[in-house]
């Protein structure tokens, strides 16, 4: 007689911050879950301020039926928030003032374990108190999670600002980093900005483990550090798993952007300069004009996803991506669109990035270099022409471009403020015709067949889930 053991699953929460840069990864890692562990899932949504991209990402019919998603209702943030709040402090605040009502959820729904972002860790100690075991997904490369677990150490040890030491920043274990890649969020230590990150990072180590969204074969000089450095290890560091690249598989594709790939699939392999800031990045009027010009002068083929210009801030449209109200015929350059027609295809505001960079004729990555964007488009095996417009998204273009060998940066000349169209011109076609730019294809296209070796059944990745599962399976 066979006698059937019923195995109980963990039942996992998840509380990302929000903005499309942390709910996709946490989001599809859930998705992860339940498809490769029958991991039941719930999906905690904070819904104010939220954009129409997120709102959009979340009526997907791909959804799993073993995730339910929970919106967290609306707060007002009117008495604690003004126009002149950054981003990231306005963010923070947002998450404080949404997760009041957290305890109670956690308590309704009973999870074994509860998985936050870098910026929702104060359901850090609410987990502890209720007895759930508590993990923290890092959405960011391996190399910033090391500077940010030295941070606090940093912090107490430097007087006065970061910017102005003489010498780059001795991160344990790893390349010294240039003071002027230090991301936003530190190169102000008396602002709000500052203060909230210190604050979260200051509580990396207080979880069960942190899961990175990187891997082995990108970024094995950060994470062999994390694991076997002895500053890592006296500051009481959690076991790091990398599980990455975590990235949308596929995307819905919706009436109107289907004009996109039918253009798509009449250009040639390899021949389209896909152009594209992220979910909230922005470019200056005068910045705007030279990139549309120099993009113009290489005569290459390239998809602009058009944004409207903001001289106040590089990331002016964070809370606003996927917004339709957007006529790009308003700031483009006149003339720009009738010239470049049939070279050139101008899309408002949001377009399918991921779908985009895994069609054959995408030949390269005009990126800011946001995480999220990096691994879409090396998971794809697009090389990147690299424009880091805040964060951490210079020191992502530095790893890029001098330890990975898969992007190429453009300059500014000395004396300006911009970059100039005849650069760009120069970069595009070098990434775009060049031998070098055949170099960076093929590492990027190598690192493409190093991320799915990962990902599948035994590969770095999968095992580094595969185990933390069985932890938890191995305690309820």
């Amino acid at each position: 007689m066979v006698v059937s053991v019923e195995v109980k699953m963990p039942h996992v929460v998840f509380i990302p911050s929000p903005g499309m840069g942390h709910m996709i990864p946490l989001f599809e890692f859930a998705k992860r879950l339940v498809k490769n562990h029958d991991i039941l899932v719930t999906f905690l949504v904070i819904t104010t301020e939220a954009s129409a991209a997120q709102n959009q990402y979340f009526q997907s019919p791909d959804i799993p039926s073993g995730i339910r998603i929970i919106n967290i209702p609306q707060v007002d943030l009117s008495n604690v928030v003004d126009d002149d709040t950054t981003v990231l402090a306005r963010l923070c605040i947002n998450v404080q003032e949404s997760l009041k009502p957290l305890k109670s959820i956690l308590i309704e729904i009973n999870p074994n374990v509860v998985i936050v972002d870098l910026f929702t860790t104060q359901a850090i100690d609410l987990a502890r108190e209720l007895s759930i075991s508590v993990y923290s997904f890092y959405t960011a490369s391996a190399g910033l999670l090391t500077f940010s677990l030295y941070l606090p150490t940093l912090d107490s040890e430097v007087e006065g600002e970061f910017v102005d030491l003489l010498e780059p920043v001795k991160v344990p274990g790893t390349r010294p980093l240039r003071v002027e890649d230090l991301l936003d969020q530190v190169r102000n230590r008396k602002i709000d900005e500052y203060k909230w990150f210190l604050f979260h990072t200051n509580r990396l180590n207080l979880t069960d483990g942190i899961f990175e969204n990187s891997w082995e074969g990108l970024e094995p000089l950060s994470l062999k550090a994390v694991r076997e450095n002895e500053f890592y290890k006296s500051i009481k560091t959690p076991p790091v798993y990398p599980i990455g690249p975590l990235i949308k598989p596929g995307e819905y594709i919706t009436e109107k952007d289907k004009e996109i790939f039918v253009w798509l699939d009449i250009q040639p392999p390899d021949s389209v300069l896909f152009v594209a800031f992220g979910s909230g990045g922005t470019l200056t009027r005068e910045q705007l004009t030279e990139l549309v010009l120099g993009l113009e002068m290489s005569e290459q083929r390239f998809i602009l996803v058009a944004r409207m210009p903001s001289d106040a801030s590089s990331v002016a449209a964070f809370f606003n991506v996927g917004n339709d109200q957007n006529d790009p015929s308003v700031y483009l350059p006149e003339g720009f669109v009738e010239r470049t027609e049939g070279v050139g295809l101008i899309v408002p505001s949001w377009a399918p990035q991921t779908a985009i960079l895994g069609h054959a004729s995408t030949g390269a990555f005009l990126s800011h270099c946001g995480w999220n964007s990096t691994l879409e488009s090396l998971s794809n095996g697009v090389p990147i022409m690299a424009w880091p417009l805040y964060s951490e998204q210079k020191m992502n273009a530095t790893l890029l471009t001098e330890e990975v060998g898969v992007a190429i940066k453009p300059e500014v000349e000395a004396g300006k403020k911009v970059i100039g169209r005849k650069e760009i011109e120069r970069v595009v076609r070098v990434i775009m015709e060049g031998e070098e730019g055949k170099i960076m294809r093929r590492k990027a296209k190598e690192l493409k067949e190093s991320a799915e070796k990962a990902l599948r059944f035994g590969g770095s990745s999968y095992n580094s889930v595969s185990h933390v599962v069985d932890v938890w399976t191995s305690t309820i």
